[in-house]
Order: C-alpha cells, then structure tokens, then sequence
C-alpha cells in the first residue's frame, strides 16, 4: 500500500530511472540477497525493537523492509522518493506476502512525510552516502524518531563472510564498485560524517565502525525536533 507522498527537488538517494532501479532490484535478489536477513537480525538483537514502527528510508527494492518484517513484529514504512523503486519494492512485498506488513511511503529523506516523534526503529542501508545534504537528513530524522527510539543507518554487509563473498560477486562482475565501495566505508568517510552529526548538533550517537560495516545510531530523550545551532547558542 502506498500510504503518502511527499515531493522535494532533493531527490540525491539515488539515480538512474528505470534501469537503475531493475539494477538494484536484481542485485538485492542475487547478489545481495544473503546480507539482509544478516543485518536485520543484528539490528533486532542490538535494540531489542521487535513492535511498533520502523522506517527504512532509502528503502530500494524493499529487501531489508522485507527482512525486517519477517523477524519482528514491527509494522515497516518503506520510505523511498523513486516511483520505479517502489514499483519494484511493492511486487516483491507481495512475493513475500508481507502486503500487510509493510507499507509504501514516496517521500525524501530532506522532508521526511511523517509527524514528529512518530517512529520506533529507523534504518537504512547504503542510503546516506548518496543524500545531498546530510546535516538536514539527519535533522529530519531526528524529528521523527521517539523519544528511546533508535536509528540503525549507514552500510554493510552483515559479517566478515559475507563482505568477502558478496565483495568477490560484486568486482566480477562491477570492476569499479571496489573503488567506490573502499570509499564510502573508509575510516575518513567515518570522520566526515561524524564531524557533520557534531555540527548538526545530534545530542546522543554512536557510530559502530568494524566487522558489520559503518552505521550510525542515533538516540533521543526529549520529543521534538532538533533546535538549529544558531537557536541552540541563542537559548544558552
């Protein structure tokens, strides 16, 4: 089901129409295919968040929403801005009879379509590295997680097996994906990004770096958005 729209001209997820979303479609069900029901479940077991909402923005083919939702019982908003992507994620929701389950939001991650303090688990896999201004995601992501909530986003592969397996399949067949795979999860990407979540002013993250991949979590204790800095200095 789609459950809401939201259009907004940063549309930075991702590129590519059509033909990229087949791409991502057949990758995440060949390729890829191993790392979901992984990473969900390390995200389950971290958190202990198997009821209420999750949100998955970025959300592709849906296969981690999919993962998600056959291990919890959490009702998941696949969030993603690409008619065709969401085209793709609602045939393969309803291959895995998960119609209830888990419902389709076209929207971006800049203006997330959704009230405040309104989600209990937040993911995304490789979703943030191609946001186009990242300061105001992760605002917008704040704003809609509930105050204990938790935010599980960033990239990776699971495990060390896996990585090597799937890095092996993907350089065989996508030479260049090494390179820009190296990239996004270098120890200097994690820099940058952790240098932004400190100038957006997140009050309480934690970013895991290893075997698992990059990921970024986020927690809140107080219901609202996020001040701006400059409201922030004011008020002290």
């Amino acid at each position: 089901m789609v459950i809401g729209m939201s259009r907004n001209t940063k549309k930075s997820e991702r590129k590519g129409g059509k033909k990229g979303a087949g791409n991502m479609d057949e990758i995440a069900r060949t390729i890829f295919a191993p790392i979901y029901p992984v990473i969900a479940k390390n995200i389950l077991d971290r958190f202990g968040i198997a009821s209420g909402v999750c949100l998955d923005i970025g959300s592709g083919p849906a296969s981690l929403a999919i993962a998600i939702a056959r291990q919890s019982d959490l009702m998941v908003i696949a969030l993603d801005y690409d008619d065709e992507m969401q085209e793709a994620a609602l045939r393969n929701i309803t291959d895995a009879g998960l119609a209830g389950r888990i419902d389709l939001l076209c929207g971006d991650v800049h203006a997330i379509p959704l009230p405040d303090d309104s989600v209990d688990l937040i993911i995304s896999r490789g979703s943030m590295f191609f946001w186009e201004d990242i300061p105001t995601a992760f605002r917008e992501i704040y704003r809609v997680l509930k105050p204990g909530a938790k935010t599980c986003i960033g990239g990776g592969f699971g495990n060390k097996e896996l990585f090597a397996s799937v890095s092996a399949a993907m350089i065989r067949k996508y030479p260049e994906w090494e390179e820009k795979n190296k990239e996004r999860m270098s120890a200097g990407n994690v820099a940058r990004f952790r240098e932004m979540l400190e100038e957006t002013g997140i009050p309480h993250y934690e970013i895991i770096f290893g075997e698992e991949g990059f990921w970024i979590v986020l927690s809140k204790s107080e219901p609202g958005a996020l001040a701006h800095r400059e409201e922030s200095e004011e008020i002290r």
